[in-house]
């Protein structure tokens, strides 16, 4: 099976790009937002934080700001890219705050939380 199978397919059915490897993310700290059944937040949206929406998790008790170095995570900033729980994309997408996504490494099963109209409505424009 080839590496591109074994880390699926992305919401427009081509293989899934990664999505960032410094910091690492994924829920296997691979750089890409594949997943599995033990996976029970589904990291599967690709996205650039946004100050808001770092504020807007924090608030419903996800914290991706401050640093944990006993589990190697840095903390995250605004301009990061992260592979993000689908249920809490969809939480800031209804609050106005959801932040940009990278379609091309977002996972196929993000579309059993979001449609892909509400993924482009908020896809991450290249910066030139």
């Amino acid at each position: 099976m080839s590496v591109a199978m074994m880390r699926g397919r992305n919401v427009l059915g081509e293989p899934l790009q990664a999505c960032c490897h410094g910091p690492r993310t994924g829920y296997f700290r691979d750089g890409f937002c594949r997943t599995s059944e033990d996976d029970i937040g589904t990291h599967v949206i690709c996205a650039r934080m946004t100050a808001e929406f770092l504020e807007f998790t924090r608030s419903r008790g996800n914290d991706l700001i401050s640093p944990i170095p006993a589990a190697g995570f840095p903390g995250l900033r605004a301009g990061d890219c992260w592979c993000l729980c689908a249920r809490r994309w969809r939480e800031a997408m209804i609050a106005g705050v959801a932040p940009p996504v990278r379609l091309a490494a977002t996972h196929e099963k993000a579309l059993e939380f979001v449609t892909l109209d509400e993924l482009r409505r908020h896809t991450l424009v290249p910066i030139s």
